[in-house]
């Protein structure tokens, strides 16, 4: 993701301030502010809630014959599908899958915004402000108008009169079929041509506010969309597959990133699929009755034009606009509810970036109970909120990893089991398609965080590394594993965007090469069966590790002026790494390589930078990054298997899922009660998956504020009771985390997180002892695919994890040197004002005493879980 949501307040937070504030004063009066000290389990998510969206529908390209019959050209029995549609939130993506379409033809490098208005056959799908439901007034209804798009180039039409297509468009209206520019009431803000010139015809965009914008030219668009929007473009044209099927993944835009489209929780809208079969004609013209000028499957990589009659440009028109399917869309609060509804100062929390889409949506189930408090995580290192910890200077911090022994006792509560992926987007050749599994070793990963793909033919002077192939994807490793990709050297393919900061994350990965034979030979010289060595720079390097270091010096000696001018090790500016876990997604998700190798200046005068390549264009993409689960789900990101036994083709590899993530925590463990659970990667199961991490809220045992000491211990028994309950609504666990439960494998991590809660609102270090956990039944396990797919509240039946004498569990002592600074962001890209905070009104202690909380409980409820379609 390439830009950042507006900072500016969003009008529907501000119109439903007073409404929100009423509803919680209420709720206060009803006993729903009544303190108390453990919460209640949430309310059930409502059926459903998670459902995905498909429809079938039978379109047909019909001309009209010389004598007045209908003339059949084309018939297709389509199905749309999308596989979520409620309680959606700034730009998360949605994935909509289609079959049955007439194949695509031209494909070109993006099918984003007017890029993709040059291909022929496409299936358009662009984010609508109202529903398709004539029963609703006008005004509430989708249309033409109320479809965004980015630029006015795809809402204006000016053609030669031979060549205007929508106006012999049998199912238009006479005047949609008009010469617009000659009408009376033309926009005085748009240029009027002669009808001898060009035809003319506008699909204006309504606002949500009202406003009408003539989208002519850049002047008269509305403000969030131009050529150089900071945000890239969503709406897309999507290629259909010689089988007639195709898929995309399609990013949400709520009010907080594009108020002029205004979709929130207050104001539904609508995902528009509209597969081009081409206008349907009511003459004989032979622009109108074209059938298009490419093969289908072929390509348009130069962006030659298309076919006006079945290209994306006239997705507005009639006989385009009536095969549409329209999905219904909901929303969630936005995200910065909490600083719009609450004034209570937050009580900050520390650390994981692991937590991030987690506590996103636990966010609110806090700040609109007036019984606990304004909850705020702010990501940074775990290492840094350790520190933080033990200075005193926040109350608690989220880490998987253990801390080194110091003075300060911590209690260590498991509030949430997840972990890392290696996201990638991989196109087949031919335009065939994504490459839907991808496999990687411990080795294979090994090579791309040491550098050691020399990444073009200059990059083969670097010492030692002459004969290693250039890229991931020509390694016979790889190949071996991954039959059927590209074959093309890249730069962008011989690396993996990783972490540039210190990161429990990158504990656990490199402990999951370390505890790899074949990876840690590599890694200390041994070349690979294929003669491949390890970049000389980066042999013997310590695993596991916390930050992984640029040790690479090497300059390559090319004769490019900028390289001469600003002399830099050129396999780190192909690396790039990055400091946040969701800026590698985002990248992945736009195609987008962080490698640094472009050579760039404003103008022959200024001096050259290094800078950006390009994004990858679409039929030709390779790309991998370190993401975390929850990122993964929440974007639709692809992540690879990871092997865990065997070796060659027919070793085992595994991908996250409910089931795999709970294997793995057989192998896990802890010192002592209250200790941190941490993963011995060396004993995992074979259908174990390697990046499962265990996410902790830690904090003092003593000397901790009895307030604050009150709050982390409520944050922790609701985060590992209603805030396990798996769905995307307010409260609950979203997709990416497997649910912990007082029965089956994740038992030990509840019970414990309970005691330590006790502990810490106690603040007594020595009442820390073993606990029982319940003996319970076996707990079937479905097996699904992904973590998405996951049953709730899944468990799979272990036998407890031993525990050891109690005994203080300390706070690491971290370098004087190391920065303490965090940033309140979210995994994606936002501030937490923006989007990890969504809050009530603080009510006085008296109101929410006065009425017993049952009556009020069913309108709590109401608020706060997901609304149905409407």
């Amino acid at each position: 993701m390439s830009g950042r949501p507006s900072r500016a307040e969003p009008r529907t937070a501000r119109r439903r301030a007073p409404r929100v504030v009423l509803v919680l004063t209420l709720l206060g009066l009803l006993g729903l502010g009544a303190a108390a000290g453990r919460p209640t389990p949430a309310a059930a998510a409502e059926p459903g809630a998670e459902a995905g969206w498909t429809a079938t529908r039978t379109l047909t390209r019909e001309h009209v014959a010389a004598d007045g019959t209908p003339e059949p050209v084309d018939s297709r029995t389509v199905t749309v599908s999308v596989d979520r549609t409620q309680n959606l939130r700034g730009r998360e993506r949605v994935h909509v899958t289609w079959s049955g379409a007439r194949p695509s033809a031209g494909r070109t490098v993006s099918p984003y915004g007017f890029d993709g208005a040059n291909q022929e056959y496409p299936v358009v799908i662009l984010q609508c402000r109202g529903l398709d439901d004539p029963t609703l007034p006008a005004a509430q209804q989708i249309a033409p108008e109320t479809c965004w798009t980015t630029t006015y180039m795809q809402r204006v039409a000016q053609a030669a009169p031979s060549a205007a297509v929508w106006r012999h468009d049998r199912y238009a209206t006479e005047a949609e079929r008009g010469d617009q520019g000659t009408a009376t009431d033309w926009p005085e803000a748009c240029e009027k041509l002669l009808p001898s010139m060009l035809s003319q015809r506008l699909v204006p965009f309504r606002a949500a506010n009202g406003t009408v914008y003539p989208a002519c030219n850049n002047s008269s668009i509305p403000p969030e969309s131009s050529v150089d929007a900071a945000l890239p473009a969503a709406e897309l044209a999507g290629f259909t597959r010689l089988d007639g099927t195709g898929e995309a993944n399609v990013e949400i835009r709520t009010a907080t990133e594009n108020e002029s489209l205004g979709c929130s929780s207050d104001v539904p809208c609508s995902l528009v699929v509209i597969p081009i079969m081409g206008i349907s004609c009511l003459d004989a013209d032979a622009a109108c009755r074209g059938d298009g000028s490419f093969a289908e499957g072929s390509s348009n990589f130069d962006n030659l034009g298309a076919d006006d009659a079945v290209s994306a440009r006239y997705w507005w028109s009639a006989s385009n606009w009536r095969d549409r399917f329209a999905v219904p869309l909901t929303f969630a609060l936005p995200p910065d509810a909490c600083d719009v509804l609450d004034d209570r100062a937050p009580v900050d929390m520390y650390g994981s970036e692991l937590l991030n889409q987690a506590s996103l949506q636990w966010a609110p189930a806090y700040c609109l109970r007036a019984d606990r408090f304004k909850f705020r995580h702010n990501r940074m290192s775990e290492a840094s909120a350790l520190r933080l910890l033990g200075s005193g200077g926040a109350v608690a911090a989220f880490v998987s990893e253990p801390a080194a022994t110091t003075s300060v006792p911590l209690g260590y509560a498991p509030v949430a089991v997840t972990g890392f992926a290696i996201a990638y987007v991989t196109d087949l050749p031919g335009n065939a398609g994504e490459a839907k599994e991808l496999r990687l070793t411990p080795r294979l990963l090994a090579k791309l965080l040491t550098q050691s793909y020399p990444a073009s033919s200059s990059g083969r002077a670097h010492p030692g590394m002459s004969d290693n192939p250039l890229s991931l994807n020509t390694d016979p490793e790889f190949v071996e594993l991954n039959p059927g990709l590209s074959d093309i050297a890249e730069e962008a393919r011989a690396t993996v965007l990783s972490l540039s900061e210190a990161s429990d994350v990158m504990t656990a990965l490199t402990s999951y090469i370390a505890a790899d034979a074949e990876a840690m030979a590599f890694v200390h010289g041994q070349p690979d069966p294929w003669g491949m060595v390890v970049n000389p720079s980066y042999q013997d390097v310590e695993l596991p590790r916390a930050e992984w270091p640029m040790l690479d010096t090497f300059v390559r000696d090319i004769k490019r002026e900028c390289e001469q001018l600003n002399p830099s090790p050129y396999l780190g500016l192909v690396a790039a790494p990055v400091s946040r876990l969701s800026t590698i997604a985002g990248a992945v998700l736009d195609a987008w390589p962080n490698v640094q190798t472009q050579c760039t200046r404003s103008t022959t005068s200024d001096p050259w930078k290094f800078g950006r390549i390009a994004r990858q264009g679409y039929g030709a993409r390779f790309m991998l990054g370190l993401v975390s689960l929850g990122d993964a789900e929440r974007y639709g990101l692809r992540t690879a298997g990871l092997r865990t036994a065997g070796s060659g083709a027919g070793a085992t590899f595994v991908t996250a899922s409910q089931e795999s993530m709970a294997k793995a925590l057989t192998a896990a463990d802890q010192t002592a009660p209250g200790a941190p659970f941490v993963l011995d990667r060396t004993a995992l199961p074979a259908d174990a998956y390697p990046g499962t991490m265990v996410v902790h809220a830690a904090a003092r045992l003593s000397g901790l504020d009895t307030a604050d000491a009150m709050h982390v211990a409520q944050f922790v028994r609701t985060a590992t009771t209603e805030g396990q309950e798996s769905g995307s609504g307010n409260g609950q666990l979203p997709d990416g985390y497997l649910p912990l439960a007082s029965t089956g494998v994740t038992a030990p991590l509840y019970a414990s997180a309970q005691a330590v809660a006790d502990a810490i609102e106690a603040q007594d270090p020595d009442s820390l002892k073993p606990a029982p956990v319940p003996a319970a039944a076996p707990v079937a396990l479905p097996v699904p695919s992904t973590v998405r797919t996951s049953p709730r509240s899944a468990a799979v039946d272990a036998p407890p994890l031993a525990a050891e004498p109690a005994g203080p569990v300390a706070v690491e002592g971290l370098p004087a040197d190391e920065k303490q600074t965090g940033q309140s962001t979210t995994a994606s890209g936002t501030t937490l004002a923006e989007e990890s905070d969504v809050a009530d009104r603080a009510l006085p202690a008296a109101l929410s005493l006065a009425l017993g909380g049952a009556v009020g409980a069913p309108l709590l409820r109401r608020f706060t879980t997901r609304r149905r379609p409407v």
